[in-house]
């Protein structure tokens, strides 16, 4: 019934629609009659009659429209549009040419938003997140903060509604089936209370389950890990499941889509932070000189502003460097949106995204210089069409408003070719999990903020490349343009040139960006990051999960290194307590001379330290430069001592060639020799500048985290397999972890990894649209000297000259435009030595690289006018009228 009542209306609206033109005719060829009539009487001829009442009536057609304007917009666009689908379908090459170019182009952008509003622009979901803000220290946009000061903070501040703080760990569960290694969050007993969770099944613990360390021995599931490990059991509330060979009991699930308040980690638990020594056999819930492990996040109060919040937080931060002087210093706050926190993560990625959008957007910009430039060109080539049109009394703005629409259209079929595109790959991007074995995910399912993005573009590029050739348009004189054999000759320096210039530019600039990263990656995958990853396996693991005291760990690393010695092949066995590149293990030192050691006097704020056995520096491949390394006699009943890096010695000692022997001093007053030098490393990232490390005698600072470093010239898989074979045995319930360094190595290189791909995409992007725009510029030119270029032939010219006077106009836009955007990818390009390590656009094989893959564009394009230029038979063209 619905279907036949909306036919009915479509065929009533036909028949109005029809009836209304027939009256408006009728009406026209009414005025006319009663002038000729006139005319007639007047003694003029019929035909010389009827002449002048049109003439004096007007253009017949402008008239139309104008009436037709005053009675029906809508009938006016409906209009348009099928004009514009008319001509559209006569030339099937440009409007295909034309759409794929912006499907393209907006569907970069609509990717590359969508990450952007993902990671940045949208808030977590979570209940009235618009409120929801985290704590950073202003000095260093460090989200990491003690557990004393959280305390303080918490209950001090007049700002938030409450304060949570949180930390992610990576324990062992056992639920029956043996232990594996997963994901969780340890958190302050009000964590869910301050963020408005409310639970799926079961109950949260609360800020009352807390009564001390190790007092609240609970666990709650997230959705999904209670989906795949416990298939939907309800009855899994009250069951005891071992964490780290502790009971505990599991009281809740949390709701679905709710993943904790980092982007980048989807936890599988949740457990109270005042288990961490459960967690992670060690606390760092008394050390207000830790800012290790915590961060702080929390709602604002109503009516409370973010400048409010910031001064009342730094008031607290004041009452803390004068009652804590040795642990606080310069103690100022700021507040951020949480999802990335930090600097270590949070800034790199959006100033990566911020600069991928602008790149993004160049290449929108070169879609709209390409599609501009065959506008304009077409333009050209329907100069008689839109003269003609103009003679019989069109509007220019008649004629401008077709050329618009025909342009809005094809912008907004592209969009949607490019929104279809685009959807897919981001639902892959959104089930991607780009680091193996860890939780982590990128949400970048699009929402209203996209979609409304994509339109935009797509109506603004519509208009972009449409106004294009509004001015040939306006400028257009009719009665030349009839009485010519053709278009108006061009200038010298036409907008098609410019617009081609600035597309070569824009593609200069991408490929050149492209070539720094990588060039950069390729360096940073065999570069010196102070150790040597190649020939080199990883057995990692932590004791507590095996629930081992801390007077037993040291026992059982002994064990393992000897059990792995004994392999054959094996050259060096050495074990440390964090892998460069994971380190977050930083302390303050002092010189020697230093008396009062409070924070303000150190001599260097945080020193990268790592715990290691005797023959770790042998295993790692890190060259010792001087002095010794470390033996069975360095322990607890021997000075104290200490290997260096060069950059400590340089700021801390003043010299290399006389660091060793010297002593420094740690937070606690104990004194430290220099016992030997080694070489700079990477200790956090591999962009990082120089940093400070020292490695200290694992027998002298013990440490539960234990990662065993086997160097062997084998088989790398086979000696995974040994390496596992060897160590189970000596525990069955302790996990284990066996991989190679270099494997490990991807997650610090994933950046680089990122950054290469997503600028290597967008460089044969900008390149396709350099190939079409120069190969469209040239083929038009060569199409309107085709004549000229045959009695070029027919007079005796070489080839070459035959090029030159054909393709030398395309040449010299491309030499300028690549040249042009060189140099700017070459300053553009400083930017990702943010990102790529060992980036940098001043390497002599980036620029050749450039201006050959330019040069080869260039050859691409012009292949074919250049073999239509030297083709062109003079004697058929003389033939021609």
């Amino acid at each position: 019934m619905k279907a036949l009542r909306r036919f009915l209306t479509r065929l009533m609206n036909a028949l109005t629609r029809r009836a209304h033109d027939e009256r408006l005719r009728e009406e026209i060829e009414e005025h006319i009659a009663l002038q000729t009539a006139d005319n007639l009487r007047a003694g003029m001829s019929p035909a010389e009659a009827r002449r002048q009442a049109i003439l004096k009536f007007g253009a017949v057609e402008t008239v139309r429209e104008e009436l037709q304007a005053e009675g029906s917009m809508r009938f006016i666009l409906l209009h348009d549009i099928r004009y514009s689908l008319r001509v559209l379908r006569k030339s099937p090459g440009f409007t295909l040419a034309a759409v794929l170019t912006l499907a393209m182009a907006i569907g970069a952008n609509m990717v590359v938003f969508s990450v952007l509003n993902a990671m940045i622009l949208r808030p977590l979901n979570l209940p009235e997140a618009e409120s929801l803000y985290g704590i950073e220290r202003a000095s260093d946009h460090s989200a990491l903060e003690s557990y004393p000061n959280y305390l303080d903070l918490r209950d001090r501040n007049r700002s938030f509604e409450a304060l949570a703080a949180f930390d992610v760990t990576n324990p062992a569960l056992d639920t029956g089936q043996g232990a594996s290694l997963f994901w969780a969050i340890e958190t302050s007993g009000n964590y869910f209370d301050a963020l408005h969770i409310e639970p799926y099944l079961g109950r949260f613990f609360h800020a009352s389950d807390e009564h001390g360390p190790n007092s609240a021995p609970y666990i709650v599931l997230s959705y999904p890990f209670w989906h795949t490990h416990f298939h939907d059991d309800r009855t899994v509330v009250d069951r005891v499941v071992q964490v780290n060979k502790h009971p505990f009991t599991v009281i809740g699930v949390t709701p679905p889509g709710f993943f904790g308040t980092l982007l980048f980690v989807h936890p599988d638990f949740f457990v109270p932070i005042v288990n961490q020594e459960q967690m992670e056999g060690y606390t760092h819930l008394s050390d207000r000189g830790s800012r290790s492990v915590f961060m702080v996040i929390g709602h604002l109060k109503a009516g409370v502003g973010q400048v409010q919040a910031a001064s009342d937080l730094n008031s607290i931060g004041s009452y803390l460097e004068k009652t804590y002087p040795q642990d606080n210093s310069k103690v100022s706050f700021t507040l951020v949106r949480p999802g990335l926190f930090g600097d270590y993560v949070g800034r790199p990625v959006q100033q990566f995204l911020t600069a991928l959008m602008l790149l993004a957007g160049l290449i929108l910009l070169a879609a709209c210089a390409n599609l501009g430039s065959l506008f304009a060109a077409r333009a050209a080539d329907r100069a008689r069409e839109i003269a003609l049109r103009l003679a019989i009394g069109s509007s220019r703005a008649r004629i401008l408003r077709a050329l618009f629409t025909e342009s809005v259209l094809i912008s907004l079929i592209g969009g949607g070719v490019g929104v279809w595109g685009s959807i897919l790959l981001l639902r892959w991007l959104s089930t991607w999990r780009p680091i193996p074995g860890f939780p982590g995910y990128v949400p970048v399912n699009p929402d209203f903020r996209v979609y409304a993005m994509a339109l935009l573009v797509a109506l603004a590029s519509g208009f972009i490349f449409g106004a294009v050739p509004v001015r040939q348009v306006l400028r257009t004189d009719p009665y030349q343009i009839v009485k010519a054999a053709g278009g108006a000759a061009g200038r010298r320096i036409n907008l098609r040139d410019i617009l081609l210039c600035v597309q070569i530019a824009i593609c200069a600039v991408l490929v050149t960006s492209s070539m720094v990263a990588v060039r950069g990656l390729v360096r940073s995958l065999h570069g010196r990051y102070g150790f040597d990853p190649t020939h080199a396996v990883l057995a990692t693991t932590d004791p507590t999960m095996g629930g081992y005291s801390s007077d037993k760990v040291a026992e059982l690393q002994r064990r393992m290194i000897t059990a792995a010695e004994a392999l054959p092949g094996v050259q060096f066995v050495g074990l440390i307590d964090e892998l460069p590149l994971d380190n977050q293990n930083t302390v303050p030192v002092f010189t020697d001379q230093t008396t009062d050691l409070k924070s303000a006097n150190a001599a260097a704020q945080a020193v990268n330290q790592c715990n290691v056995s005797p023959d770790y520096l042998r295993a790692a491949g890190t060259t010792l430069l001087a002095g010794r390394h470390f033996t069975a006699h360095d322990d607890r009943n021997s000075p104290r001592v200490a290997i260096i890096n060069q950059e400590f010695a340089r700021r801390i000692l003043g010299s290399e060639d006389k660091a060793v022997g010297h002593y420094f001093k740690l937070r606690d007053g104990t004194r430290v020799q220099v016992v030997g030098i080694v070489e700079d490393g990477k200790y956090t990232t591999l962009a990082e500048d120089p940093q400070l490390a020292m490695f200290l005698p694992i027998l002298q600072s013990p440490s539960n985290m234990t990662v065993l470093v086997v160097r062997s010239e084998r088989d790398p898989r086979q000696l995974i397999t040994d390496v596992e074979n060897t160590l189970r045995p000596l525990d069955p319930g302790l996990p284990v972890n066996v991989f190679t360094w270099t494997s490990d190595l991807y997650v610090a290189t994933f950046p680089a990894r990122v950054a290469t791909v997503s600028l290597g995409v967008l460089g044969v992007m900008a390149a396709m649209l350099a190939i079409t725009g120069i190969f469209g510029m040239a083929a038009y030119s060569i199409s309107k000297r085709i004549r000229e270029l045959g009695v070029r032939i027919a007079l005796g010219a070489q080839p070459t000259e035959v090029l030159r006077a054909a393709l030398g106009r395309a040449f010299r836009l491309l030499a300028f435009g690549s040249a042009a955007g060189l140099i700017l990818g070459v300053l553009a390009s400083r930017v990702l030595a943010f990102v790529v390590y060992q980036a940098t656009p001043r390497d002599p094989l980036v620029l050749l690289g450039v201006v050959l893959a330019m040069s080869l564009l260039g050859l691409l394009a012009t292949w074919i006018p250049a073999q239509r230029a030297l083709g062109a038979d003079p004697l058929m063209l003389l033939r021609e009228d």
